[in-house]
Formats: C-alpha cells, sequence, structure tokens
C-alpha cells in the first residue's frame, strides 16, 4: 500500500492522495500529517521530513518555509467563533490546530474513525487544537464521563470545562440550602406567614438552577455550519459564543457585537425557562395553599394563593437579566478567566473555590429575587 506526496515549492505544502478506508490527510509546515499504514512509502524528495512509526501509525514531520496551505480543500474556519484572524492567519491557525490534533490522536494509537463524527470533523476543519483532543481522551477514562461524551450538549461544555458536572450538582445541591437561607434572611419573623411564597421560590429555583449552569456555561463548539440557505440572523446567533465571556480557542475569535449577541441569545432562553419553571412551582404552590385550605379552615385567611401568570413573567424576566449576567461573569470571567489559570493544576483547592463563588452567588441571586418580586409587586409584605 502506498501514497504518493506531491510537493509544491510555491507554497511548501505537501497533498496527500486518498487510500484504503481511511480518511485522506493533508499537512503544512506548520502541521502534522498522520498516516495511517503499516507500510507506506513516500515520495517527495524535495522536502526534508522525519518519520517515526508507533503501532501501525508513522507520524511524518514536515519542515519547510512559510506560506499558506493549498489544495484538498485548504482553508479552515473559526469554528464556532466568528473565524480567525482571516486570510492566511486564519488559514495558518487552522493547521496549526489541525496538526496538533493528529498528534495528539498518533500518541494514543487512536485514528479519526475513532472517535465521535463531529470531533473528527472539527479536527479535520482545524477548528479545535492538541489541547482539546488530548482532554476528550483524559475524559474518556471515566465510565460516566465516556457516557456523556455521547451526547452533544455534554461533550461541548466537558471538553471546555471538565470541572463542569461538579459544578451542575454543587449548584443543584446547594440551592435548596442557600435559597431557603436567602428566603430566611429577608423575610425573618414573617417567613412562615409567607411560607407558601418560600415554597414557590425554592421550587422554582430549584428547577432553573441546571439550566443556570448549562446555558451559560463555556462551550467547545463541535456544530457544522449553517445552511447556504439560512438567514442572516440565525447564520449571526448560530456563531455566537454560549458564554459572552469564554476564552476563544486558538485560531478563533468573537467580535463584540457576537459576544452581545450571547447575552441576548441565553436571556431569551432563560426568560423561556424561568417563565415555565415559574409556571411549574407556583401552580404547585397553589394546589398545596388549596388543600391547606381545604384541611385547615382556619387557616384560609392567612394563606394567599400567589399570582400565577404575574409571577411567572416576572421570574422570566428576572432570569433573563439579573440571573443571565451573573452566571455570564461567574462562568466565563471568575471561572473561566481567573481561577483556573490559577488553580490548573490543583483541581481540588479550584473545586472549592468553585463551590464557595457558587454558593454565594445562589445567596445573591436569592437576596436580589426577594426585593425584586416586592419592587414589581407579585409579593408584598403581610401585616
Amino acid at each position: 500500500m502506498a501514497i504518493t506526496a506531491t510537493f509544491n515549492p510555491s507554497t511548501c505544502s505537501v497533498g496527500f492522495a486518498k487510500f484504503s478506508h481511511h480518511r485522506s490527510s493533508f499537512a503544512s509546515p506548520s502541521s502534522l500529517g498522520r498516516i495511517a499504514a503499516s507500510k507506506t512509502s513516500i515520495s517527495a524528495s524535495p522536502l526534508k521530513w522525519q518519520a517515526k512509526q508507533r503501532r501501525n501509525t508513522v507520524i511524518v514531520l514536515f519542515s519547510g518555509g512559510g506560506g499558506s496551505s493549498s489544495g484538498n480543500g485548504g482553508k479552515y474556519s473559526g469554528g464556532g467563533g466568528g473565524g480567525g484572524g482571516g486570510g492566511d492567519e486564519g488559514e495558518e491557525a487552522g493547521d496549526k490546530n489541525k496538526g496538533e490534533a493528529i498528534l495528539a490522536l498518533a500518541e494514543v494509537g487512536r485514528s479519526l474513525d475513532s472517535i465521535p463524527s463531529d470531533l473528527a470533523s472539527a479536527i479535520e476543519n482545524g477548528r479545535i487544537p492538541g489541547s482539546i483532543v488530548h482532554r476528550y481522551f483524559e475524559l474518556e477514562k471515566s465510565p460516566l464521563f465516556r457516557w456523556l461524551l455521547q451526547f452533544g450538549g455534554f461533550k461541548e461544555r466537558l471538553l471546555a470545562d471538565d470541572l463542569f458536572l461538579a459544578k451542575v450538582f454543587m449548584e443543584c445541591g446547594v440551592g435548596i440550602f442557600t435559597k431557603t437561607a436567602a428566603e430566611w434572611e429577608r423575610r425573618r419573623e414573617n417567613f412562615v406567614k409567607e411560607l407558601d411564597f418560600v415554597l414557590a421560590d425554592v421550587f422554582m429555583a430549584i428547577i432553573a438552577d441546571f439550566m443556570l449552569v448549562w446555558l451559560p456555561a463555556p462551550t467547545v463548539s463541535l456544530r457544522s455550519g449553517l445552511a447556504v440557505s439560512a438567514g442572516p440572523i440565525a447564520k449571526f446567533f448560530h456563531n455566537c459564543p454560549d458564554n459572552a465571556f469564554q476564552i476563544a480557542l486558538a485560531g478563533s475569535s468573537y467580535s463584540l457585537l457576537q459576544r452581545i449577541g450571547a447575552i441576548v441569545r441565553n436571556g431569551a432562553k432563560l426568560f423561556a425557562v424561568g417563565t415555565t419553571a415559574s409556571l411549574v412551582g407556583t401552580g404547585v404552590t397553589n394546589a398545596l395553599i388549596r388543600a391547606r385550605k381545604a384541611v385547615a379552615k382556619d387557616d384560609a385567611d392567612e394563606a394567599e394563593e400567589v399570582p400565577l401568570l404575574a409571577t411567572s413573567v416576572a421570574y422570566g424576566v428576572y432570569m433573563a437579566v439579573s440571573s443571565n449576567l451573573r452566571y455570564q461573569i461567574l462562568a466565563g470571567v471568575i471561572e473561566q478567566r481567573m481561577l483556573e489559570p490559577l488553580l490548573h493544576h490543583h483541581k481540588v483547592a479550584l473545586s472549592a473555590l468553585c463551590f464557595a463563588v457558587r454558593t454565594g452567588n445562589t445567596f445573591l441571586g436569592s437576596l436580589l429575587w426577594v426585593d425584586y418580586a416586592r419592587l414589581v409587586g407579585i409579593q408584598k409584605i403581610r401585616e
């Protein structure tokens, strides 16, 4: 089995013909070509190359002058972001990402065919660097993470943050306690009198906690591009990051408008989540109040049903604005840009700090909700 390598001296690029059932390979001076073959002959005398074989894989390191890649489709986009620096810079970044990713595959003796198709496509298009591929293989060692990596949403979030699942448990685990404590802090002597409000608030918050971690979480975008026929608005929001403040991967970037678009898009989603959660929570609370009235007639004057529609819309607005901004800043600035670089090799300390920050944020959110609910008139202080 043989591959013929053609050398273009004007660009110092090499193109490989597709062979057998393996994917075609392409390499530039800044990348590594991976050739999945047990016995491979290469004809490229003008080009300096070094090769080493690990298992049934030959790694070829190309060296040469500068220049952009050509042939075999050639251009690499910036993935889910607004693209790289554009032109030659974008192509070079894509070539570098692809080379790093292919080397990461070769180091563990894996091929593109052995990983999920969306991840393989991102590698082939130069959208993700080698560090993301290394993280994928590290996560794959855990049975739980290996199962979760089958699902696109979890995969994109775990590749961006290997502590994502821990943060989900943190948020949901402490939610009920911190929100109840915040309700007590704001209501004090009225806590028992306003217990129906407390139940509604806590129930709504627990339902929404998962989405508050999920939606603003930084992601590694593995999505393919939209169809050419897609409208400009759909294309714009498709290219926006999931977190307005997240760090763009090498070879990609986000414009200020795209980052603002991330806030708007997540705000719309959180409005829907908050309104739905409130409809469920308030409906359950009102049902409990009616049941209590039926059992204890003496408490009929003390218990009042919570206004269903007004509370639900108000909670949706609160999540779209307050919760959206707080969690975007928490995940994209405090955790990814501040804590992660500082404690990258100290996962226990990083997890502890994330737990503390998220607990404080949840408590603050509960305080703000009580004040906001009273301000808009959906919850009044009872005498």
